[in-house]
């Protein structure tokens, strides 16, 4: 066939497939002599004469019967990029006679397409910067026309690609900083348009979902973006994320997310056309290209099927690749999006990724365009995720296998029906460690391994009696049975002690729900269900009965353990627990010393706190010493009290929290590795040293933090001694004089030696009547309280009373401000000690009394407020603008109501009484 002949042919085919394609996607495809524009919304007419040295179109797209674009088609094999020359000559080439019935922008059609058949590139000419994209399809009219639309109502800003760049300042409050980040970096990928896809590795418990749910709202309410589809991992983490978005408030006004915009699952019904934000499963996704029917329901066939090759995609009309703008892919690590990325590819979205652990291949797929990256030891130095500890758990079967003789009598488990039966083996059977719980089940084996557990209970989770919440990743759904079956054998437990959670299990959604929160449930056995995304925030224990070869998978099963949880919350479900400073990986098979199994930052288990800080004063301390010191300020950091955590960050001059994450990115070998290449002419080791002297400087260089570290610590933490027995010595009625003198003796030692810290001691110091504010006393009574003296001001005022015979007033209870009066005792200003609500109440009736000779007097409005301010700074030491507005003065109307009742000499009364009864 000659060369002319053998192109007409190729260029006819690919027009025959072009006219397929622009049909299925609901075009009228005419030719000149049957043009019909009320045929339909969308009419492309074939071979369309252009103005005068602009050529004959190939194809000229009309919508709603105003001509909109043009389509180039070519030959399949023809780089499309090659001729965009061709189809930009066509879009600004319309016929004068045309022109009262198109659309254009700055004198182009706003449309361009080129097509071989098996490839279509699209330029939107209203894009900020237009440049022609890969789709699948052609889009629909409708959706053409929806472009328009929106162009001509906002013409400064047409399209998302130029919303983006005009996008309100985010509302940073109710964020983390790695949530900010990632925003940030999303936002910025789509401002620049260099990649189509965007990866946010954020560690586990960090707010993955939360972050891309506040992106969401932004796009959709900001951007443009007019649908998002939200992949999840399994289908039974849809109701997580749905739950996630109807439990979003706005801060534009605080409304819920769902009140503004439709959030569904993907189902049986199909997509909704009012649906915003489509949640569904990857597989589900495919089906409903397919044209195949989506289950309501959980079904593992569905969501964990993985095909063997990369999967093909057809043509949806229901399903568009315009439909959605924006694609969250949540645990994006997961391999299967390998073979699945033809469904991904098949949309004409911004892809953006989410995982704790991204791999090769997934950094792939995102084109390297990493936005924002938090690991898990940042986490935990900010306090979002805990540390954790490894136990490993040995036995001869587990690491050897065994073999059962012939002749012997086994009970062997039919896998469909679970009959079993009994029969002799024929022959030696000889298993290896990787067949077990697969093709032969030890059932001593199991029972072991959980009975060492049980009884090493005290020596993992030292001081707690109830088991600790605990999550049993199995082989797969018959080991789990036998393993949950033996826990409540083992512990001598019922139903409500250990459930098998798994797709298998009756009812696992409400087993989970129950795990989460119930006292009684205190073991949860399962296989995948629960590996990854799912929270269980008390959880403490992670225990493999399976190995596991990914590094991905296994960050996402150790993550389950991972999350923080408040105090009350935690105590609800496990009484005898105080606050979730760590969990514990239990590992029974070994998945622990795979060399991708990062270790914990509490590596040196048998140094103390206070050898790590004198390590950090005099700079000998070592890397791995360095990391330990981060993961125990950590957790000691959880357990501080809100004031407490204020204490420390004023002696520290900044947040304990960027110490301690100071001394997690010194250890974090990505900026290890950093550090060295930029300084090529030094050892390693000279380098890693730098790092971790410059994260322990402000620890080194400030003797008051490590101090008061210490005391913080050993207030929190409590020695129980189970071995020493007591004996009875005394029992008695009679206070001790000479311990007495001790506690007076030392409380005037500790007030001397620490004059110059405290604030209140400087306060009398500096002037014998200056009030002494709230905070000062505050300051110093938790200053008392800890460690090695434990003194309250019950005590010091019990002893004073036994020492002072005479010169001190009895008090059945005293207060926080008590120390006032003691201070002012200690220090000589006063010779009597008197509780000091009765000093105020004593003041108080002479300054009345003053008042009262000095002709004025008060209605019973204002004696009201005079008596309530009197009783406020006989509680507080004074008397502050913010007290006004706070019971009981709210009770008739705060600040105004005393400018109403006392008028003019409100403020002067207030100062007047803060003077003369504190003084």
């Amino acid at each position: 066939m000659p060369a002319d002949e053998a192109r007409l042919a190729a260029e006819q085919r690919a027009r025959f497939l072009i006219d397929g394609q622009l049909a299925a996607a609901g075009w009228q495809v005419q030719d000149k002599g049957a043009l019909n524009l009320f045929a339909g919304s969308g009419v492309a007419l074939r071979e369309a004469v252009m103005a005068s040295g602009h050529g004959r179109a190939d194809y000229l797209l009309y919508v709603d019967k105003r001509v909109v674009g043009v389509i180039e088609a070519k030959p399949q094999g023809t780089t499309l990029s090659g001729v965009e020359w061709q189809s930009a000559m066509y879009a600004t080439g319309l016929p004068e006679t045309h022109l009262k019935k198109a659309i254009v922008v700055d004198g182009r059609l706003p449309f361009v397409f080129e097509a071989s058949g098996s490839e279509t590139h699209f330029t939107n000419g209203y894009d900020p910067e237009p440049r022609a994209r890969l789709l699948f399809a052609f889009p629909k009219p409708s959706s053409l026309a929806r472009l328009v639309r929106d162009a001509e109502s906002t013409p400064e800003t047409p399209t998302w690609r130029a919303k983006v760049h005009h996008l309100p300042d985010l509302d940073e409050a109710p964020l983390r900083p790695a949530q900010i980040d990632a925003i940030h970096g999303v936002e910025r990928s789509l401002v620049e348009q260099r990649f189509s896809r965007s990866l946010i590795q954020m560690a586990t418990g960090a707010g993955k979902t939360y972050t891309a749910v506040t992106q969401s709202y932004r796009l959709l309410k900001h951007g443009g973006f007019g649908r998002v589809l939200f992949l999840v991992d399994r289908n039974n983490l849809a109701d997580q994320t749905l739950a996630e978005f109807q439990n979003y408030r706005t801060p534009d006004d605080g409304r819920r997310f769902t009140e503004l915009y439709t959030v569904d699952k993907l189902s049986s019904a199909g997509m909704l056309a009012s649906s915003s934000v489509v949640i569904s499963t990857i597989q589900r996704v495919h089906r409903a290209l397919s044209g195949k029917d989506v289950p309501d329901s959980d079904d593992q066939g569905i969501d964990d099927f993985v095909p063997d090759a990369p999967v093909t995609v057809q043509y949806s009309p229901d399903l568009p690749p315009e439909t959605f703008d924006l694609i969250i892919v949540d645990e994006a690590h997961r391999s299967i999006y390998g073979v699945w990325r033809g469904v991904l590819e098949y949309f004409d979205a911004h892809i953006v990724g989410l995982t704790a652990t991204p791999g090769k291949q997934t950094f792939g797929f995102f084109h390297q365009n990493l936005v924002s990256e938090y690991t898990y030891p940042q986490s935990v130095a900010d306090g979002v995720n805990v540390d954790f500890d490894i136990y490993r758990i040995s036995t001869q079967v587990s690491t050897d296998g065994s073999t059962i003789e012939a002749g012997t009598v086994v009970p062997k488990i039919d896998r469909r029906t679970r009959v079993q039966r009994l029969e002799a083996l024929d022959e030696d059977l000889e298993y290896t460690a990787t067949q077990l719980d697969r093709a032969v089940t030890s059932l001593s084996q199991i029972r072991l391994v959980l009975e060492t557990y049980r009884d090493r209970m005290p020596e993992i989770f030292p001081g707690r009696s109830t088991v600790p919440k605990t999550l049993i990743f199995c082989k797969d759904d018959a080991h789990a049975e036998q393993v949950v079956t033996t826990v409540r054998e083992v512990f001598g437990k019922g139903n409500d002690f250990a459930a098998k959670i798994t797709y298998a299990a009756k009812d696992p959604k409400a087993h989970l729900q129950a795990f989460r929160t119930s006292a009684s449930l205190r073991v949860a056995v399962t296989v995948d269900m629960i590996a990854t995304g799912t929270d269980v925030k008390p959880l403490e224990c992670v225990f493999f009965m399976r190995d596991v070869r990914s590094a991905q998978y296994f960050e996402q099963m150790k993550g389950r353990g991972a999350r923080t949880i408040a105090p009350a919350d935690f105590q609800a479900v496990t009484p005898d627990a105080t606050t979730k400073t760590r969990f514990v990986i239990v590992d029974a098979v070994g998945v622990t010393e795979h060399d991708f199994v990062e270790p914990p930052l509490n590596r040196e288990k048998g140094v103390s706190l206070k050898q790590l800080l004198d390590k950090a004063a005099n700079l000998t301390i070592t890397e791995s010493e360095a990391a330990t010191l981060g993961s125990r300020l950590a957790a000691l950091e959880l357990q501080l009290t809100p004031d407490e955590r204020a204490e420390l960050d004023h002696v520290a001059g900044q947040p304990l929290r960027d110490v301690v994450r100071d001394l997690v990115d010194a250890v974090d070998a990505d900026r290890q590795a950093a550090a060295i290449e930029a300084q090529p002419g030094r050892t390693p080791a000279d380098v890693i040293a730098d790092l971790v002297e410059t994260a322990v400087a402000p620890l080194a260089a400030n003797p008051e933090l490590r101090a008061r570290i210490l005391e913080l610590r050993q207030t929190h933490d409590r020695v129980i001694d189970e071995v020493t027995v007591d004996v009875l010595l005394d029992a008695q009625g009679v206070i001790d004089p000479d311990r007495a003198r001790s506690i007076v003796e030392s409380w005037t030692a500790y007030l001397t030696e620490h004059r110059d810290e405290i604030t209140a001691i400087q306060i009398l110091d500096e002037a014998k009547s200056r009030r002494v504010p709230f905070e000062a006393i505050k300051e110093l009574g938790d200053r008392i309280a800890r460690p090695p003296h434990n003194w309250t001001t019950d005590l010091i005022w019990a002893a004073y009373e036994a020492v002072e015979v005479g010169r001190v007033r009895h008090t059945d209870r005293t207060r926080l401000t008590d120390l006032v009066s003691l201070l002012r005792f200690t220090l000589g200003t006063d010779s009597e000690l008197v509780p000091y609500a009765d000093l105020v109440r004593s003041r108080y009736e002479g300054w009345l009394l003053q008042q009262t000779q000095a002709g004025a007097t008060y209605t019973g409005e204002q004696r009201w407020w005079l008596d309530r301010m009197a009783d406020v700074i006989a509680s507080s030491a004074g008397l502050t603008d913010d007290d006004l507005d706070a019971a009981p003065f709210t009770e008739r109307g705060g600040i105004d109501g005393i400018i109403r009742d006392l008028g003019a000499n409100a403020g002067r009364l207030i100062t007047e009484l803060n003077e003369e009864l504190t003084a």
